[in-house]
Order: structure tokens, then sequence, then C-alpha cells
């Protein structure tokens, strides 16, 4: 009787601890940390290979990288899902949020994003200086320009918002080096800006109806279809130019982040002069997704293999 009742008294912190850490989770968006850190880890490692620079004898430097680049994104995540719990109850896929449901308070909500934002760039501040500057002006320009004013007042919101989701490969790379002048993180950085545009917008064609439920003015909903398929085209042929100053480091890189880009533009066309919207915004959603993994892959495994060779 007694081992029963113990049992499910287990049971019960467990399922509260599960659901406190799943509360958690949501608050500070563990899965844009996540692909955020995969970015920030490719210009980490690309600065490593352009320098030669043992990863040993920088260990510290990569730590304090990941562990402030992944505060400062929840810290983000954090201050967002307390600013838009007005809309967030709006739409479907975001009504659900702890900060919407009151499971977890605005109160307690800041006070965490603040500690995170503070611990972020401190932690940042040790790899560099101007790693923590660029932290901070990461966390900045999301939570204030894009959060707090563009994203309800402009269909040029996700230009904005980009800034700040460009931040990561520029961190890793200060992370090592401070000189962010290079032509080879110039171009990754303005690839993850770019390629955020045609990420985005496929995202708000998918989900167009909450969009418009919370009066979001994302550019297919405020715009249309052809607005959007032209702008796209616009990003993409930028991007394929983007990716020209990787050459400056490799050829081997440029040339892969050229015909991933190539690629993108073509199923562009070929989705959007199928005339279904949704099936058109899945094609350019996924590929994205392909895009990202596989640049930001053969950057770090191109990077890291490099760097073996040259210190051997």
């Amino acid at each position: 009787m007694q081992s029963e009742k113990n049992l499910e008294q287990e049971t019960t912190v467990e399922i509260f601890q599960g659901s406190k850490s799943q509360l958690l989770a949501q608050t500070v968006k563990t899965g844009i940390i996540k692909s955020n850190l995969i970015p920030m880890f490719a210009g980490l490692t690309l600065a490593l290979y352009k320098y030669e620079l043992n990863p040993v004898d920088l260990i510290m430097n990569i730590v304090a990288a990941t562990v402030g680049s992944a505060a400062v994104i929840a810290s983000a995540g954090a201050f967002n899902n307390a600013y838009d719990r007005d809309i967030d109850r709006l739409m479907e896929r975001t009504k659900k949020r702890p900060t919407v449901t009151g499971e977890i308070s605005v109160k307690t909500t800041l006070i965490l994003a603040t500690v995170l934002a503070i611990f972020g760039v401190g932690m940042l501040y040790v790899a560099t200086p101007m790693a923590a500057l660029l932290g901070f002006a990461g966390l900045f320009l999301y939570t204030v320009p894009y959060t707090m004013w563009t994203k309800r007042h402009t269909v040029y919101n996700t230009e904005v918002g980009s800034l700040s989701g460009a931040m990561p490969p520029l961190i890793g790379w200060a992370a090592i080096n401070p000189n962010i002048l290079n032509p080879a993180i110039l171009s990754l950085f303005v690839i993850t800006l770019i390629w955020q545009m045609p990420h985005f917008y496929a995202i708000a064609i998918r989900k167009m109806d909450d969009y418009k439920a919370a009066n979001v003015p994302m550019l297919p909903a405020a715009k249309g279809m052809r607005r959007t398929y032209i702008t796209t085209n616009v990003y993409l042929v930028l991007l394929i130019i983007s990716c020209i100053p990787l050459g400056t480091l490799s050829y081997g890189l440029m040339s892969v982040a050229i015909l991933l880009s190539i690629a993108w533009l073509i199923m562009n066309v070929y989705g959007y002069h199928k005339k279904d919207p949704k099936k058109w915004a899945t094609l350019l959603f996924v590929y994205s997704l392909i895009h990202m993994t596989v640049l930001f892959s053969t950057v770090i495994i191109y990077s890291l293999v490099g760097l073996y060779f040259n210190l051997h």
C-alpha cells in the first residue's frame, strides 16, 4: 500500500516537472534556439578555418558563444511571447502558448527574459566584446523594432525581423575573431538575412487565416500572391548574388550556395505557376529548410575538415 502511494506521488511529481519544463520550453521557444545555433556554429567554424586556430585552445570561447547565444535567443523568445500575447490568442498556432493561457504570468516571463538577456550577453562577452555587442544588437532588433513596432504596422516587418535573425553567424565568427568585415562571413550574414524573406513568406501563405485574424500585415495577406511572388523572385536573385563573396574563402562553398539558391528560384517559378498557393507555399517552405540545412552543414563540415588538415 505504501509503495503504491509512493509510486503515485512520484508519478505526480514527474508529470508536474514535465509540465513545468514544457511550459518553459514553449516560453523561450526552444525550437528557434536550436535552429539558430546551427548558423552560429557555421560562423564559428568558418572563423576557426580561416585563421587556422585549434578549437581546443579556444574551448572557453566556443562554450561561451554557445551558451550565450542560446540564452540571448531564449530571452528574445520570452520577450516576444510576453508582448504578443494579445495577438497570439487570435491565431490557431499560438493560442495555446503559456503566456496566452495564463499558465505562466507576464511578470514571470519578463523576469525570465531579463535574466536570460543579462546572462547571455555576459557569456558572449566572455568570448569577445564584439560577440556580446552583436548578441545585444540582435536581441534589441528583435524585441523593439520588430516585435514592438513593425510586426503590427508594415509589410516590411519581415525585413526588420531578419536583421536579428541573421546575427548568429556573425556572433559565431566574432566569438573567435572580432573582425566581422571579412567578405566570407559578410556573405554568410547576407545569405542568412535574405533567406528569411522567402521562408517567412511561405509560412505566411500557409497560415494566412491566422495573420488576417490577428491583423498582422504579412506580405501575402496584405498585398496578395502576385506581389509576394515577384518580391520572392527579387530576393532569390539577390540571394544568388550574395553567395559570390564566399569565393574569397572557398570556391567550393560558393558553388554549393549558388546552386542551392538557383534551385530555389526555379522552384519558386515552377510552384507559383501551378496556381495552388498552399502547395506553392509548402514547396517553398520545405525547400527553404533543406537549403539552409545543407548550406550550413556544408560550411561546418568543410571548415572542420579543412581545419583538421591545416593543423595536421
